[in-house]
């Protein structure tokens, strides 16, 4: 096998090709130690589900063994390949990970899946053997923040098919799994001390059709007549937290303030200016009730939910939303008013940044930092929240780029898998360069990454999930972990042919070549 055979994805720093092949059969050692034992039993996994070889697991670095034999080691070396970063090494008798976290060994066996010859995958013969070509990898990731966001609060898909998505992202070296989990269609998180959120907020009668998206909301909207609902207890979130955190994928939950919050107002319609009553939502879009930054209670609620969202969720990162909030209610509110005057903040503009600071302020004395998308951005804004943009203001974010702030790219016209191929084609999400050009280098580190998105208004099944989200995805995870001068389109479309064996392994319901080449 040539180094261009080699065909992975995302495309790895240095790859070196040796001559010769590693045999992989059934006699296979995988040997590793007590660190790394969970690491190697995740592998033990991959081979036995993949090619059907049930390879035992020895820990004992020191072992006489010599021959056949996979190493997985961590060393002592902060340096090496960008901390996160591994080495592997395919000779004759043996292939060796080594990296100085599990994180860069665990990403270093997603790699190594990948040199197994497509054609042998599932083939679960005892008797196979199986050729590794000889290679040295030496690779580490372009970014922090490797994410994919799925929105859950317009529909619910639940437990499995979020295991399947956390299965799909380890394999692509993705790290960050952004959750959407409230908005007005749907709130789909157990907070126990405010049970009527998912008692009422996690239902809706139905859902408007697509082509009523834009419609004017005076007019009666026909609904599908499919009822939505659906949410996940707490036990529920720890045990998805559980199993993203064995596959080295942070969870950062969003719930949704100050607006998009119809879901908990027609629970709790007090939180409102106006009082309600309200329904959880139907249609999509902004919607003018949000929350009263006026009243006390209001800061109480969202204290208290945060409060048992951060002992679910270990997450350092807490996402609260903040975008499209509009201040129609604010004007006319005696509460908001008061508050205007009595904290000098001059006009209703300033009532999202002062809510979202209290906000920030209160997150950071539970040791956790707040993140929104850019809406949130003011000059009277927290210093340490972290921006993330998806759209118009380019020109803002880049300032408070410029100031210190953190940034996480997600540009709507590439990287929203919500929208149709013959929108946002897989080549504008693979060209997708979440550098803004405008920004000096001396400010690159300020982005932390790239977050592919998918909101599902009109999402309404797994099948569908899957069909928007894959390739797309695969290309954002090429973007997100390989160097800018390795990219290129016409390469990694031939590496995606043979990497869709492994979607069809995980049977999923990806968009083929006549689709997504449009």
């Amino acid at each position: 096998m040539t180094l261009k055979e080699l065909d992975i994805i995302p495309e790895p720093v240095n790859i070196s090709s040796k001559e010769g092949a590693f045999t992989l059969n059934e006699q296979t050692l995988i040997l590793t130690d007590l660190k790394l034992k969970a690491i190697a039993e995740q592998l033990k996994q991959i081979l036995l589900i993949t090619l059907g070889l049930n390879i035992v697991i020895k820990e004992d670095l020191q072992t006489k063994e010599s021959n056949n034999i996979i190493i997985l080691k961590t060393i002592n070396n902060e340096k090496q390949l960008n901390h996160k970063g591994y080495t592997l090494i395919v000779s004759p008798n043996h292939i060796e990970i080594s990296a100085s976290t599990p994180s860069g060994v665990f990403y270093g066996i997603q790699t190594m899946q990948q040199l197994i010859p497509t054609d042998k995958i599932g083939s679960k013969n005892i008797d196979l053997e199986i050729s590794i070509p000889c290679v040295v990898i030496e690779d580490y990731p372009r970014f922090k923040w490797r994410g994919f966001m799925l929105d859950e609060s317009r529909h619910f898909f639940g437990k499995e098919v979020v295991k399947k998505i956390l299965d799909l992202m380890a394999l692509l070296k993705l790290n960050t799994f952004h959750w959407g989990l409230t908005n007005d269609q749907g709130w789909r998180i157990e907070i126990k001390k405010y049970p009527l959120l998912t008692e009422i907020g996690s239902k809706r009668e139905g859902t408007t059709s697509q082509r009523s998206y834009r419609s004017n909301k005076k007019n009666k909207v026909p609904l599908d007549g499919i009822p939505v609902s659906g949410y996940y207890t707490q036990q529920d979130l720890r045990e998805l937290i559980q199993y993203a955190t064995e596959r080295f994928i942070t969870i950062i939950p969003e719930s949704n303030f100050p607006g998009h919050t119809t879901a908990a107002l027609a629970a709790y319609p007090e939180l409102s200016c106006t009082g309600g009553p309200f329904k959880v939502s139907t249609r999509f879009g902004i919607h003018k009730d949000v929350l009263c930054i006026g009243k006390e209670k209001v800061f109480e609620f969202t204290q208290n939910v945060l409060n048992e969202i951060i002992e679910i969720f270990p997450s350092n990162i807490i996402h609260i939303g903040g975008d499209e909030t509009p201040k129609r209610r604010w004007k006319r509110c005696l509460d908001c008013q008061a508050r205007i005057k009595d904290e000098s903040l001059g006009s209703v503009e300033n009532l999202q940044v002062y809510f979202t600071n209290r906000i920030a302020v209160y997150l950071g004395s539970k040791g956790r930092q707040v993140i929104g998308w850019n809406e949130i951005l003011n000059d009277k804004l927290i210093e340490n929240a972290i921006c993330h943009y998806w759209t118009m203001n380019l020109k803002q974010v880049l300032e408070h780029a410029r100031l210190g702030r953190k940034i996480v790219m997600s540009e709507f016209s590439a990287v929203y898998l919500n929208y149709p191929y013959n929108h946002i084609p897989l080549e504008r999400t693979y060209n997708y360069e979440p550098i803004p050009n405008e920004l000096e280098s001396k400010f690159h580190k300020r982005i932390l990454g790239i977050e592919a998105c998918l909101w599902t208004e009109f999402v309404k099944n797994k099948k569908n999930l899957e069909w928007q989200t894959f390739p797309r995805l695969i290309a954002v995870a090429e973007t997100a972990w390989s160097p800018k001068n390795k990219k290129n389109f016409e390469s990694f479309q031939k590496r995606l042919e043979k990497f869709n064996k492994w979607l069809d392994l995980f049977k999923v319901s990806y968009a083929k070549k006549e689709e997504y080449l449009l």
